[in-house]
């Protein structure tokens, strides 16, 4: 497929999303307030790094657009304003679903099987959500798919707005599922911002979505479960894992293994087989990347400098739970309160997956299926309320072995960028008292990504409660911010 890019025809294949052809030319996707190149972090529309020009029209995120033949791309060059989309189109739902992840699908699979209208909707081109992104999962048959549909805000009780590729769309319904997922927390250090360093789910989506990894050389790095099925995919597909390294001890990861469910230490077994040979380092994490290395700290030992072509580095997960938070939803501990049957403290809405709690494909589904049966008005079987209990002690256990060691909060230097949109050292931030004076006086999360990225980091470093989430939920054009279409 011949596409052009800064003005050079390159060949890009099918399938290939913007983001991974601009980078696979080795391109940057942007160049920063500040004149940094940079690249996609998260690989799945929340950082806003991956923008780019796209046949005139700017701002768009490369990540979640699919190369076209023909298509001209302006990458990390200034972008010119361009007409958007005006058309205002308004759709009435019975059970709407936002987003089409584990827990997204389950909800529709048994609200559309106990004989109800459900309507699916999601940011992404495919349906899957990030940990089945590329595999096509089916959707519930019956149930009306929307890909591409981003909410951004909820203008009255009953309606949610949204974004589409076609214009802005005001979404009725009668019963609302939140099932929209987690993002990578990502932690600063020196030379975080480099193009060839993303999220150990970025650079895997990136890969799904056509970025070449054959033959590269990758350290994993952070904490998590993710990382270790992030580094056996990226080796089964052909990449040369040099290391992979989580900031955990060895005694607290036997602990937590020790107490895994049946069905997960067959999946522990499978990645164990997929990563045999690879280096794992634990007690070790990441405190400099440099163009083409990156260097990685192990307690009680010296620095290590190690030579890469991408570093893939997230500290465990952070639920979007800014949507339920505009709702009204009650949240305790940083995610969303639900009671037996997934309802929220809002009437009517309920929430189901990581936005409750992070633990996994098992718990997201059974939480997804009992949200499907509660909207539906059907009850909920004993073995699935039975299923759900014991992933969410999984879930208890995931959340302390993922605890950060505080040598993580000294990683960054003062010029460290902490808000990578307005590019915000450490240093500025640091004589701030709370987020409030932070934005006031540095515009730390005021750009693209709206906090998504900066605000878990200074929660971490500076012990600073979220911000509440104000409409948009992400930036759109003024037309989809009018009056509420009738």
């Amino acid at each position: 497929m011949r596409i052009t890019i800064n003005g050079h025809p390159l060949d890009a294949a099918p399938g290939s999303t913007v983001a991974a052809a601009v980078a696979a030319c080795g391109q940057p996707t942007r160049t920063s307030v500040t004149g940094e190149p940079r690249g996609p972090l998260c690989g799945m529309g929340i950082c806003f790094e991956c923008r780019v020009t796209i046949n005139g029209r700017p701002h768009q995120r490369g990540c979640q657009i699919a190369v076209a033949e023909g298509m001209d791309i302006a990458a990390a060059l200034p972008a010119s304003p361009a007409p958007s989309p005006t058309t205002a189109r308004s759709r009435d739902c019975s059970i709407l679903i936002v987003g089409a992840g584990p827990a997204g699908l389950a909800a529709a699979r048994a609200a559309a099987a106990s004989g109800a209208a459900v309507t699916l909707v999601d940011d992404n081109l495919a349906p899957g959500g990030q940990i089945w992104r590329g595999a096509n999962p089916p959707v519930a048959p019956g149930a009306e798919w929307l890909s591409q549909t981003r909410i951004v805000d909820a203008p009255a009780p009953g309606v949610l707005r949204a974004t589409t590729p076609e214009g802005g769309c005001d979404l009725r319904y009668d019963k609302l599922i939140l099932a929209t997922g987690a993002r990578e927390r990502f932690l600063p250090f020196p030379g975080w911002t480099l193009p060839h360093v993303m999220g150990a789910g970025g650079l895997q989506a990136m890969a799904k979505g056509g970025l070449p990894i054959a033959g590269k050389r990758i350290v994993v790095a952070g904490t998590g479960p993710l990382l270790i099925a992030v580094a056996a995919w990226l080796r089964q597909h052909g990449a040369v894992i040099v290391a992979l390294c989580d900031q955990t001890s060895w005694a607290a990861q036997m602990q937590f293994l020790a107490r895994l469910p049946f069905a997960k230490v067959r999946q522990g077994i499978a990645l164990a087989a997929a990563l045999r040979g690879v280096p794992l380092w634990m007690n070790a994490w990441p405190v400099a990347a440099a163009p083409g290395a990156v260097t990685i700290q192990r307690a009680g030992r010296r620095p290590r400098t190690l030579a890469c072509d991408y570093l893939a580095c997230g500290f465990h997960l952070v639920p979007n739970i800014e949507l339920a938070q505009l709702l009204g939803c009650a949240t305790q501990n940083g995610f969303v309160l639900v009671n037996d049957r997934q309802q929220t403290t809002i009437p009517n809405v309920y929430c189901a997956g990581e936005p409750t709690g992070i633990g996994g494909v098992e718990l997201a589904e059974t939480e997804g299926a009992l949200a499907g049966l509660a909207a539906a008005a059907r009850p909920a079987t004993p073995a699935l309320l039975s299923r759900r209990d014991a992933y969410r002690r999984f879930a208890h256990r995931l959340d302390a072995l993922c605890a950060l060691r505080p040598e993580l909060l000294t990683l960054p230097q003062p010029d460290t960028l902490v808000c990578r949109c307005e590019d915000v050292t450490h240093a500025r931030l640091a004589s701030q008292p709370d987020w409030r004076s932070a934005k006031l006086h540095t515009r730390c999360g005021m750009g693209p990504c709206q906090a998504r990225v900066c605000s878990p980091a200074c929660e971490t470093l500076f012990a600073w409660p979220p911000p509440p989430p104000r409409p948009p939920l992400s930036p759109v054009s003024l037309d989809t911010l009018g009056a509420a279409r009738n």
